[in-house]
């Protein structure tokens, strides 16, 4: 599977999973796409690069999300 339907593949599948769900472990991602996690993370990286993809971390974990989802997008220009 090309980059581009993988990138795509994963914002379809995290769009309909959205409306219960905001942000996804990398194992998740991974899932989605059905790759090893090296191969899943050159094309996460792509994403977050590209500005599809946002990432959240709370120092020991990290969560990937679509932009401008969830509370913590809502939260940040308010300071």
């Amino acid at each position: 599977m090309a980059n581009e339907e993988q990138k795509q593949k994963i914002i379809d599948e995290l769009e309909k999973k959205s409306k219960n769900k905001t942000k996804f472990y990398f194992n998740d991602l991974a899932k989605i796409i059905d790759e090893k996690p090296r191969n899943a993370k050159k094309v996460v990286t792509e994403m977050i690069n590209e500005g599809k993809l946002t990432f959240w971390s709370s120092g020991s974990t990290t969560m990937y999300s679509l932009p401008h989802v969830g509370k913590q997008e809502q939260s940040e220009g308010e300071s």
